[in-house]
């Protein structure tokens, strides 16, 4: 698991029933990966953009969840939607990232949720 959580390029995962969600923050958790979408921030409750993926996670890249499997996110050739969304990301968090809460706000977020991160 430990190499999941070190790489730095955005991920993807898609869970068996098609649904896809870009992993802006990701975290250990017992029971497998707590992640949270892009502008997670922004949802009401937050709680509806925070998931909890169950399940050990295998492979090398990609990588299998439970029955869900995370990838290295593809471009705007390969896939457009998500692309699309990450570039949204990535230009708020260029901007400033207006009342995105700190990483320790974050973390602390994570801990309630159960994940296993930093202080």
């Amino acid at each position: 698991m430990a190499e999941l959580l070190q790489v730095t390029a955005p991920l993807l995962i898609r869970h068996p029933d098609g649904i896809r969600h870009i992993m802006v923050e990701r975290f250990a958790h017992p029971e497998g990966l707590l992640y949270f979408e892009p502008f997670w921030h922004l949802h009401r409750p937050a709680a509806r953009a925070i998931h909890l993926a169950r399940g050990g996670i295998r492979g090398e890249g990609p990588w299998r969840l439970g029955g869900a499997v995370i990838t290295v996110l593809g471009c705007q050739g390969s896939d457009p939607e998500m692309a699309g969304l990450y570039a949204e990301w990535q230009a708020f968090l260029q901007n400033g990232a207006p009342g995105y809460p700190a990483a320790a706000a974050i973390h602390a977020l994570a801990r309630e949720q159960g994940a296993i991160c930093p202080d």
